[in-house]
């Protein structure tokens, strides 16, 4: 059996493990003992945990038997019951990241195969070609690393979704806070003085301008990534140039994170 590649690891744990709707930490710790496979250690965040315990799984054995299983008992339909939505969401994300493996789960939670090689030439094809339009408009690295054939499999949105998470990462490990959204903008860039600061707040203007950076910030994680809400977003059709542009304003957000300073200690 083949085993999955880095990239597809990160893509599965990325679906599964997603904050605004995937696996909490008690279903991880169950799925893992039901998929015989060792937990890892403590203390990493969901994402993070799934990644290092397929990878440690798949290579002491190099196969990705247990992985499969994994997914087979989390995508089970009688798991969601009660939030039926919940179910579709996280089959999407999921579909999203299994596709250039050739798998799919199906609307009865089982994993079958499909055909991946159209789909690998034309996602491989759209990478290289939005790479290049993005290294043109000399994008941020943070945003660079998602231009990713297994992300753009099935359109531009999945990887302007994933960059603006980033934005969420990053202001995560600048601060030292949890949460996400606009409760993560208001606990990073509100205060007096505040935990992140894109200019020295010496005026009134200053200040207007830092206002005015947190509410563009909750303006994005609104329309890309509401952790309050499990559907996948945006609601329309995404043309390159719209991602380009999205992925721009990412940069341009990513840039002044980078610059901004810390006027206090948490």
């Amino acid at each position: 059996m083949p085993t999955f590649t880095q990239i597809q690891l990160e893509a599965i744990a990325g679906a599964l493990g997603d904050t605004s709707g995937g696996l909490t930490e008690g279903e991880v710790s169950a799925l893992f003992e039901m998929a015989s496979i060792p937990e890892p250690d403590a203390g990493l965040d969901t994402r993070q945990r799934l990644i290092n315990a397929f990878a440690d799984v798949q290579t002491t054995r190099n196969d990705r038997t247990h992985i499969l299983a994994f997914i087979c008992t989390a995508m089970q339909p009688a798991r969601f019951a009660r939030e039926p939505e919940r179910f579709e969401a996280m089959r999407l994300n999921v579909n999203r990241a299994l596709a250039l493996a050739g798998l799919m789960v199906s609307e009865e939670g089982k994993l079958e195969a499909m055909r991946a090689a159209s789909k690998l030439s034309d996602a491989a094809k759209r990478a290289r070609e939005f790479r290049a339009d993005l290294t043109y408009r000399d994008a941020h690295p943070e945003v660079m690393r998602f231009c990713q054939q297994e992300l753009l499999a099935d359109g531009y949105a999945p990887a302007v979704q994933e960059a603006v998470k980033g934005l969420a990462e990053k202001i995560r490990r600048r601060t030292g806070l949890n949460g996400d959204g606009a409760d993560l903008v208001d606990h990073a860039f509100a205060g007096d003085p505040p935990l992140l600061a894109i200019n020295a707040l010496a005026s009134e203007g200053q200040a207007g301008e830092q206002r005015g950076f947190a509410a563009l910030l909750k303006g994005v994680f609104a329309l890309f990534h509401d952790p309050a809400d499990p559907e996948p977003r945006p609601h329309w059709h995404m043309t390159r140039e719209d991602a380009e542009d999205l992925l721009s304003l990412v940069s341009l957000i990513h840039r002044r994170i980078d610059a901004a300073s810390m006027p206090r200690v948490m």
